[in-house]
């Protein structure tokens, strides 16, 4: 099958053909019909992030189940799955309270460069390759463990699915399941690629007011408006505290952080008033710290979470945001952008780097 490998941070993925393993016991193969290009691989592509190579990268996917391993119970042969970068075991702690993002087995997954067992299914000329967080799904095909697929209607768009598995769960899920009672309550959203722009969706299902999103492309914060932005600030043009004061004589009660460097997080406190909460679910490079000033932390009850994924129980939160995408309760056909064929996945990644409006996915093999 064609793949996008990556073999060394700071180098163009290359299209290969890679020889993929039969699913084994509790694994499932699938035909990939869409994938995300996500900010997160493009980590790992300048080394940002650390990951064994070569890799095969994407983790942001949606495809048909081809064929499933013995003992598989949770899909079947002809079932539409959205991928899962972080499984669930449905026996620790985190899985049994509902927190699933937390689950060991993502971790497993992301050091050893393999499923669940540690092991790839992935070769090229006889040299093994690795997994990118148990999915690989930047391929014709993939096979993933059973616990890292949940299954959704296929009358739903492929690349709509693809980005409702990352982009879409991190950022409304940020919004509906840790910013509780911001109905009402302002909120500035620092960052409007797929994953901000995901949580503005949200923030207006919930009811925030106003809503406001922060970035420095001019097409990124039109289409945030389109989303349900209320205002919008450019802060490569103007200084964000000023036009807060300007926009709402009340400080914002949350402030989400969506890009991941430390500039953005630090902004972020800044901005919120006192009581108020910052969410952090953008990634930054490793070992990247913020300063956090000690006395605002405490004198005026400030607030720093992160949040992992959404903070969502994926196999419950996934079909439910489906179903409002059905009901036109959250518009994520809107979210796309531009459509890539495999081959052109360079371009896509080119294209994220300079500031590309929507998420933009990869069509491996067809229609999105």
């Amino acid at each position: 099958m064609r793949a996008a490998v990556l073999r060394r941070p700071g180098t163009p993925l290359t299209i290969e053909d890679v020889d993929l393993d039969d699913p084994g016991p509790g694994e499932v193969a699938v035909r990939v019909l869409a994938a995300g290009v996500c900010h997160s691989d493009l980590h790992y592509m300048n080394g940002d992030l650390q990951g064994r190579l070569p890799a095969v990268l994407g983790h942001e996917g949606a495809g048909v189940v081809e064929r499933v391993g013995a003992g598989v119970t949770r899909v079947q042969p002809g079932d539409t799955v959205i991928t899962l970068w972080r499984p669930r075991c449905g026996e620790c702690e985190f899985c049994l309270t509902g927190r699933p993002a937390l689950c060991p087995l993502g971790k497993v997954q992301a050091t050893s460069g393999g499923l669940p067992d540690g092991t790839s299914r992935l070769a090229l000329n006889g040299e093994k390759v690795h997994h990118l967080m148990g999915v690989s799904c930047f391929a014709e095909k993939c096979v993933v463990s059973e616990r890292s697929v949940v299954a959704v209607d296929p009358a739903v768009p492929p690349a709509v699915a693809a980005i409702t598995g990352c982009a879409v769960v991190t950022g409304v899920g940020a919004a509906l399941n840790v910013m509780e009672d911001v109905a009402g309550s302002g909120v500035v959203v620092i960052g409007a690629g797929g994953v901000g722009l995901s949580a503005v969706m949200g923030l207006r299902l919930v009811g925030a007011n106003p809503i406001v999103a922060v970035d420095t492309v001019d097409t990124k914060l039109d289409k945030a408006l389109e989303l349900g932005a209320t205002h919008t600030i450019n802060a490569s043009t103007h200084d964000v505290a000023e036009e807060l004061a300007r926009i709402s004589p009340r400080p914002m009660s949350w402030a989400l952080d969506a890009v991941g460097a430390p500039q953005t997080l630090q902004q972020a406190f800044e901005v919120v008033g006192t009581g108020g909460t910052v969410v952090a679910v953008g990634l930054g490079k490793v070992g990247a710290t913020v300063p956090v000033p000690i006395n605002p932390l405490v004198q005026q009850e400030k607030r720093l979470i992160g949040s992992l994924y959404g903070s969502a129980n994926t196999p419950v939160d996934i079909p439910k945001l489906i179903d409002l995408f059905k009901a036109g309760r959250l518009p994520l056909d809107k979210l796309l952008g531009e459509q890539y064929e495999l081959s052109e996945i360079n371009e896509a990644y080119a294209a994220l780097s300079r500031g590309a409006t929507g998420r933009a996915v990869i069509l491996p093999g067809g229609e999105g």
